[in-house]
């Protein structure tokens, strides 16, 4: 069943793996708020998806920003938002005593306040509409734990607390939020941690790729775009109006082990 077309916000929409979801959904008919830090970015997924004859528009958003937030949907006058993913998040690779509070605090700051500030930000539109679903980029560090990335498996793992106190808050509406939790992903932020680890483990990029980030993996692949889109179809649809505070992994197998 395929589902109706909805009004997706994302954030981090302007590279990586928050461009490929908004391009994979807008393909199915989905309209797409692409949004992000850099709007030159934003800009380009939504001309992208444009020129495939999609429906997109682009905005400048700092997620960590309550007052930009607050502006950036008021400017969005009645217009619905349907469905709220976020995506924006970095990464920083180095040793706990090594690892400034300048990263930690950054960290922290888009991938927890920024979840948070969003998430808030949209509940009364949806409620309003009387529908809402709202899915969380986790990771496969949501689940695990990676040496020199404290930071990042520390707010990937309270994501999933955040997502379960919100799903019991929208209980009484048709409103629903999950959490995605991907492996490795083929992107310019792995790609950025494949140059981090070689140069923190002393070993090779082609060594990272194959003992670090493909050895856990069973499957031994990179998970694609439209893998995760797919998982966001399925938890955006009417059929998962009852699941919610929920993870659904897409690792390759490895948390089977």
């Amino acid at each position: 069943m395929k589902n109706p077309p909805r009004t997706i916000l994302v954030t981090g929409a302007g590279s990586g793996l928050g461009r490929g979801l908004s391009t994979c959904l807008a393909q199915e008919g989905h309209s797409i708020l692409a949004t992000d830090l850099h709007p030159d970015a934003a800009r380009e997924t939504a001309a992208l998806i444009q020129a495939a004859g999609g429906h997109a528009q682009a905005h400048a958003l700092d997620v960590t920003s309550e007052e930009n937030i607050r502006t950036f949907i008021e400017g969005l006058g009645d217009a619905r938002i349907d469905v709220l993913i976020n995506n924006a998040g970095l990464q920083h690779v180095a040793a706990v005593e090594e690892y400034s509070l300048e990263k930690w605090d950054l960290l922290m700051s888009v991938l927890l306040r920024g979840t948070f500030l969003m998430s808030r930000a949209v509940l009364p539109r949806m409620r309003t509409h009387g529908f809402g679903r709202i899915v969380h980029i986790g990771s496969i560090h949501s689940h695990i734990g990676s040496p020199y990335k404290s930071a990042y498996t520390a707010a990937k793992h309270a994501l999933l607390g955040f997502s379960k106190v919100l799903a019991l808050e929208t209980a009484d509406a048709d409103v629903t939020s999950n959490t995605v939790c991907p492996g490795y992903i083929r992107t310019p932020l792995v790609d950025g941690q494949i140059a981090d680890q070689a140069r923190t483990r002393g070993i090779s990029e082609d060594e990272v790729i194959e003992r670090v980030m493909l050895a856990p993996m069973p499957k031994k692949a990179f998970i694609t775009f439209e893998e995760i889109a797919g998982a966001v179809e399925y938890l955006i649809s009417p059929l998962a109006r009852n699941v919610t505070g929920q993870a659904i992994t897409v690792d390759g197998g490895w948390t089977a082990q």
